[in-house]
């Protein structure tokens, strides 16, 4: 077992970022805040966070939202760092240790803790999560369903919010530009 780190003699709460098994982000979590609970510990750890983001995928013709982790392999915990909550995080199956040059924990910078708790709230507020889009501007696909069946075009613009792409379309020698939903163009 490693010595605790010189631990600073700040009673404020801060962010800090720990490495976590991947995958076991939520499983960590809750290991966590149950021996917090065990420990009687509540007044040291405040909150942890798995930044995620809400995306609308298509799979089998059918719509499905789900949650994609920002950082995969990490969480963020918002804690007063001293010897008994170091040692109950370090000692949490799952948990790697906390970011920081040569096991000392350091909490994460003003500017880094803004941006993410910006994300996550901003993340929160969108009613509408964006769609996964596998094309780009410039790339070729053809068009599968609907009038333009079967026509080959080029991607002009993508718009993850709607759904929607537009494909410019070479119709009597002409190019077309065509809006189309995602679901209705393939690669080519």
């Amino acid at each position: 077992m490693n010595a605790a780190p010189e631990m600073p003699g700040d009673d404020q709460p801060r962010w800090y970022v720990l490495k976590v098994t991947s995958n076991r982000e939520r499983t960590v979590r809750e290991s966590i805040l149950r021996r917090v609970l065990q420990e009687n510990l509540g007044h040291l750890v405040s909150e942890i966070l798995i930044p995620t983001e809400k995306v609308a995928e298509t799979r089998g013709g059918k719509r499905r939202v789900s949650e994609r982790k920002l950082y995969p392999g990490y969480i963020m915990i918002k804690m007063i760092l001293n010897d008994e909550s170091w040692y109950l995080i370090r000692e949490t199956a799952g948990v790697g240790g906390f970011t920081g040059a040569a096991e000392k924990p350091r909490p994460m910078k003003d500017e880094d803790v803004v941006k993410m708790l910006g994300q996550q709230t901003a993340k929160e507020e969108v009613a509408q999560p964006k769609v996964k889009i596998d094309f780009a501007p410039g790339d070729r696909v053809k068009i599968k369903e609907g009038s333009f069946e079967s026509f080959e075009g080029t991607v002009e613009t993508v718009d993850e919010v709607s759904g929607r792409v537009n494909v410019l379309v070479e119709i009597f020698g002409r190019s077309t530009p065509v809006e189309l939903g995602y679901w209705q163009v393939e690669a080519v």
